[in-house]
């Protein structure tokens, strides 16, 4: 009997497991347009904003464990791609796709590091079926969540999940290409993508639901108090960017349009802006382009090593003090 109770606990949990669909497969919370690294770009203190940028996040991470030889080797390689017409030369548009890539590699990566466990049949698409029973589990069908205590927080997901899957599909046949179910994972990558983005981030912001966000949601989006805690300064710089360049017509509040500025900001290219910053550090001559030495003469800008990690841990160390 003991075994038999044992079987059926087992059981359910299993169940439960297939029910519940688990954080990583269901967490699209889209935010602003992305910068290029988390770190703040200040070429005084160090590099390392312009390392992820021009390399991207974990190759930043390998070029950190080189030595400055072989740092310099590598970037010596990765300039003979950037050349894209192999005259020689490094323009700012060259260098600008260069950092695009970079930037978006990660996204095809992550699509690539998971596409099988979603195309069950291996056709090489994949339906919103897969997408659903695979996320959802088999609670998603008939069962409607009937073993989920949250059952409205879970129908609402695959409801979201539905209409950015169908955004995402562009012959709206409900099977989606590698290209398509790219949009649906990362759909702030995509043009065609832009409306469901604003329209899933007023979801998530606007509290009070009149359609738009207002202040107080646009800070308690980022900023939750603690109990008698003066604000901090950067929360009041939020507020101010909120007032001076957030809301456009000054009537208190982001509508769709200024939300759409807001996340995909028109005048503002993370990587033209970047790729016009090497450059001008980099351009001896000034010529308005770079040859493969007068990148790897400031090599430590565009990568990093061990050596210039260790003076900028003794920089730390010494400011510490």
């Amino acid at each position: 009997m003991r075994a038999l109770l044992v079987l059926l606990v087992l059981g359910i949990c299993a169940y439960w497991v297939a029910c519940v669909p688990t954080q990583d497969k269901r967490d699209h919370r889209i935010h602003h347009s992305k910068d290029l690294s988390d770190h703040t770009h200040d070429d005084s203190t160090d590099f390392q904003y312009d390392h992820e940028a021009f390399l991207g996040k974990e190759e930043a991470k390998t070029f950190d464990q080189l030595t400055p030889e072989e740092s310099q080797e590598r970037l010596g390689k990765i300039v003979d791609k950037i050349d894209q017409d192999k005259d020689g030369f490094i323009t700012g548009g060259e260098l600008s796709d260069w950092i695009t890539h970079t930037q978006n590699r990660y996204v095809y990566e992550n699509v690539n590091k998971h596409w099988a466990d979603y195309d069950e049949n291996k056709d090489h698409k994949i339906s919103w079926e897969e997408y659903k029973k695979t996320t959802y589990g088999y609670a998603a069908g008939e069962v409607e969540f009937y073993d989920v205590v949250d059952k409205e927080k879970y129908r609402k997901m695959m409801k979201r999940d539905e209409r950015r899957f169908k955004q995402a599909d562009k012959d709206g046949d409900l099977i989606a290409t590698r290209e398509e179910f790219t949009a649906f994972l990362h759909p702030e990558e995509f043009d065609y993508m832009q409306d469901v983005v604003v329209t899933e981030t007023i979801e998530d912001i606007d509290k009070n639901g009149d359609g738009s966000v207002d202040v107080h949601e646009y800070i308690a989006d980022m900023y939750t108090p603690e109990a008698d805690e003066p604000e901090p300064d950067w929360v009041k710089t939020e507020r101010q960017q909120f007032k001076d360049h957030r809301d456009l017509n000054k009537d208190g509040k982001m509508d769709r349009s200024e939300i759409s500025h807001w996340i995909h900001p028109q005048d503002y290219d993370h990587a033209d802006l970047e790729a016009k910053h090497l450059l001008y550090e980099s351009d001896k001559d000034k010529d308005d382009k770079l040859t493969k030495k007068e990148i790897l003469d400031n090599w430590n800008m565009f990568v990093g090593s061990q050596a210039t990690n260790y003076g900028e841990d003794l920089t730390r160390r010494h400011d510490e003090f």
